[in-house]
């Protein structure tokens, strides 16, 4: 299972849909994908147009997200802790707690922003 960040989801479904050929290879290798609820959250409060909502939907169903729960919480709190330069980053300290608890690696277009997450393997296509 690979968890997926927000870049993913806006690169591949919205606009020129970049990542749309990637994501389509993944899932046709048989990998399995995941959002965490804060993604869907992250997703869903940007401008979206029925289609791309429609895409996720038909991609990764919302009863299917990974919820963020006291085990997520607890290792970004932990995280939060242990990263330097932390304030502003909550939420992908959190996104990636999820990854981390469910010992999945995380594909994102932004790599930068989670190289000094410790144990996260970041995939990046």
């Amino acid at each position: 299972m690979i968890h997926l960040d927000t870049s993913v989801l806006v690169d591949a479904l919205t606009g020129p849909r970049r990542s749309s050929g990637a994501l389509r290879k993944t899932i046709e290798r048989g990998e399995r994908l995941a959002l965490s609820t804060l993604v869907l959250y992250e997703w869903r409060r940007g401008a979206r147009l029925p289609e791309e909502l429609a895409a996720q939907e038909a991609l990764l169903p919302n009863e299917s997200v990974v919820a963020f729960g006291w085990q997520e919480a607890s290792l970004a709190a932990e995280l939060y802790r242990v990263i330097r330069r932390p304030r502003g980053r909550e939420i992908d300290l959190a996104i990636a707690a999820c990854a981390l608890v469910h010992g999945a690696p995380f594909w994102t277009l932004n790599p930068h922003d989670f190289r000094d997450i410790p144990g996260l393997t970041i995939v990046s296509d």
